[in-house]
């Protein structure tokens, strides 16, 4: 049985939605990542003497700093973007959610309505 334009509209959409939100989840487990990461790596410096001879990378390259307390600067500034960006991210995610499991129940909705059984494991007998 054919389904209607609009339906088949409507499952790609939804398909496409699927797949933004993979991908912003996959963007916040990133920057989660990250921000993890950052936060692990000024608590080691702490342990570090001060004058320690220290490098940060600048592109591809390592270049010496001129001391931890610019390092720490550094990273703290990227943490703070990371962290920004991050709940960016999360507000996003969570829209999409939304979004998602409305078009999900008007998609099953629709489905139901044509006759078509929504995906998922088969109903005992008809």
């Amino acid at each position: 049985m054919a389904l209607p334009a609009k339906l088949q509209n409507d499952i790609k959409q939804f398909q496409r939605l699927q797949q933004e939100l993979a991908a912003v989840q996959q963007q916040r487990l990133q920057l989660d990542l990250k921000v993890r990461e950052i936060s692990h790596t000024l608590e080691e410096l702490k342990s570090v003497p001060e004058d320690a001879v220290i490098y940060r990378p600048i592109g591809g390259l390592l270049v010496r700093a001129k001391g931890r307390k610019e390092v720490e600067d550094l990273l703290t500034e990227d943490k703070e973007t990371a962290e920004v960006r991050l709940k960016a991210v999360e507000r996003q995610e969570n829209h999409l959610k939304e979004r998602y499991t409305t078009m999900q129940q008007e998609l099953s909705q629709a489905l139901q309505a044509a006759g078509v059984q929504p995906q998922g494991p088969p109903e005992g007998g008809s």
